[in-house]
C-alpha cells in the first residue's frame, strides 16, 4: 500500500515532460534550476493540507496541474475539504460502486522519483524507499470539490511477483513511458478501452527500481543493503 511519494527532480525536467503531454503552464519554481525534495503523505489525522501538489488532471479536454489531498474521502464544508473516515489514500476495488465513475472519467497522473511501501518481517514492520532515475508515473483518480479544491488517491493493483519481497498485499500502478498510452490514460476513454483494460488487469514495472530498506522514508536513514528490480523485459527502453 502506497503510503508515501517523493518528488527529486528539476523543473526543467518536469516542464519538458508536460509540455510533451501538452499541458497548460509550467512547472512551479521553475525559474529555479536547483531539484528541491518534495514529501508526501496521507492525509491521516483529517488534514486536508497534505496534498500531493502538481497532481495532473485533465478538464474539457485541457491538461492542467492541481493541488490534491491526499485522501479520496473529502466533503467540502463552509469553503473548506473535510477529510472522511473511510481509508481511500489508495483506490483497489476499482470495480467498486465507490471507485467506478471515478476509473471511467477521473484519471489523473502522481508524478515522483520514489514511493514508500511496508511488509511485516518476522513479527516486525519493515519499510522501503522504492526510487528510479527517471521519472516515476503513478495513475490516479480525484474528484473536483467548489473553490477548486481536490481531493486524490494512487491506484494500487494486485501485488507483482516480484515486488512481493517488498508489499505482498498491492503494487502501486505505474504508467509506462508511452506518450499516446498517457494521452489516452488522461483522455474520455473509459476504463473498458482495450489498452487502460490491459493495464489495469496486467501492472507491470516500466523502470528499474532501487529499494532500499529505510528507518524512515524522510530520513532516508538505510536499514540495509539496496536491491535493484530491473523493468519488466517487454517494457525496458
Amino acid at each position: 500500500m502506497c503510503g508515501y511519494i517523493r518528488r527529486h527532480v528539476d523543473p526543467r525536467t518536469l516542464n519538458e515532460f508536460l509540455a510533451l503531454l501538452g499541458a497548460e503552464g509550467d512547472y512551479e519554481g521553475a525559474e529555479d534550476e536547483t531539484a528541491k525534495i518534495q514529501h508526501y503523505y496521507p492525509a491521516f489525522g483529517g488534514d486536508p493540507k497534505r496534498t500531493i501538489d502538481g497532481l495532473l488532471i485533465q478538464k474539457g479536454g485541457v491538461l492542467k496541474q492541481v493541488d490534491a489531498t491526499w485522501w479520496y474521502d473529502c466533503r467540502e464544508v463552509g469553503g473548506e475539504l473535510e477529510v472522511g473516515q473511510r481509508t481511500t489514500f489508495n483506490a483497489r476495488n476499482l470495480t467498486s460502486f465507490y471507485w467506478r465513475d471515478a476509473i471511467r472519467h477521473r484519471r489523473a497522473i502522481v508524478i515522483a522519483t520514489g514511493l514508500g511501501e511496508g511488509k511485516k518481517v518476522a513479527g516486525k514492520n519493515k519499510h522501503y524507499l522504492v526510487t528510479t532515475q527517471r521519472l516515476m508515473l503513478l495513475g490516479a483518480v480525484y474528484q473536483e470539490f467548489p473553490g477548486q479544491k481536490y481531493s486524490c488517491a494512487i491506484i494500487t493493483r494486485d501485488t507483482h511477483p516480484r515486488f512481493e519481497p517488498y508489499h505482498d498485499k498491492a503494487f502501486p500502478l505505474f504508467l509506462p513511458y508511452n506518450v499516446e498510452f498517457l494521452k489516452l490514460w488522461m483522455s474520455d476513454a473509459g476504463d473498458e478501452h482495450p489498452q487502460i483494460a490491459q493495464l489495469l488487469s496486467n501492472p507491470r514495472i516500466f523502470a528499474d527500481l532501487a529499494i532500499t530498506p529505510v528507518k524512515t522514508f524522510k530520513g532516508e536513514l538505510a536499514t540495509g543493503l539496496t536491491e535493484f528490480l530491473h523493468a519488466d523485459e517487454r517494457d525496458r527502453c
